[in-house]
């Protein structure tokens, strides 16, 4: 089986969800990762905080994230053991993040030092 990364994007960052609709998308996130756990197919993951960031550039230059000039901001991710991107892709289907507008997963294969460029 390869590593796959879930990247969950989110069209807003700033929109700010009640604290009783944060609590319903936690609960339906754990329950949607120990699905994947429950078949040994779950790597691990954590969520990305919007505030506390940095983005580091070219020279040494350094600004506060989260990346003020776009829009669209990664609040977490999750790796998990597929047999293909395919099998990855169905995970990321039933991923709580898609019902945000506009939210997405974005599935990429981990390198493991066979494809780094």
């Amino acid at each position: 089986m390869e590593e796959f990364m879930l990247i969950f994007r989110h069209e807003d960052g700033n929109k700010v969800a009640s604290p009783e609709q944060i609590q319903v998308w936690m609960k339906e996130t754990m329950d949607w990762i120990g699905g994947i756990a429950a078949r040994n197919q779950f790597s691990g993951g954590n969520g990305l905080p919007f505030d506390d960031a940095r983005v580091v550039r070219a020279n040494h230059v350094v600004t506060n994230g989260p990346f003020g000039e776009i829009k669209e901001t990664i609040g977490g991710y999750v790796i998990v053991k597929a047999a293909s991107v395919e099998e990855a892709v169905e995970f990321a289907k039933g991923c709580p993040v898609l019902q945000g507008e506009g939210n997405s997963v974005e599935v990429r294969k981990i390198a493991k030092g066979d494809g780094i460029h």
